[in-house]
């Protein structure tokens, strides 16, 4: 039905973390929280929260962080609790990732890494079979 950028941040508190991070910006690792809740019948928003962030011990640190809001209408046939799950987790994913990721790469190269790319491609389908078959 819809689709938004609910949220997005990026920090970096002075010119010394700066540039520290650009440094050291490839150990930022993506991580990808997906939660969704009931609107009403059969509407459901769901939340994908993009955290790109270094877990490293070091004081010197950017933050960069997204919410993606998709707002969805499923089929009145949809009933099965499982079904649901893997529409929210899986299909809706594999649709707007592709947006997601090109709005937090431009938060990157805008903050000043013009260099980040993510070379690893997410497989929702992979994930989701993985963690819930």
């Amino acid at each position: 039905m819809s689709k938004f950028i609910k949220d997005i941040s990026g920090e970096t508190p002075d010119l010394e973390t700066y540039l520290y991070v650009k440094d050291f910006i490839s150990k930022y690792q993506l991580n990808i929280e997906i939660n969704s809740k009931p609107l009403k019948a059969q509407i459901i928003e769901v939340n994908t929260l993009l955290k790109f962030h270094d877990n490293d011990k070091s004081k010197k640190k950017s933050y960069f962080e997204m919410t993606y809001t998709s707002i969805i209408k499923l089929n009145e046939k949809v009933k099965d609790k499982n079904i649901v799950q893997k529409i929210v987790l899986c299909d809706v994913q594999k649709e707007v990732f592709p947006e997601i990721e090109k709005a937090l790469l431009s938060l990157l190269h805008t903050s000043g890494y013009p260099d980040v790319k993510f070379l690893k491609k997410v497989n929702f389908e992979e994930l989701y079979k993985k963690n819930f078959n």
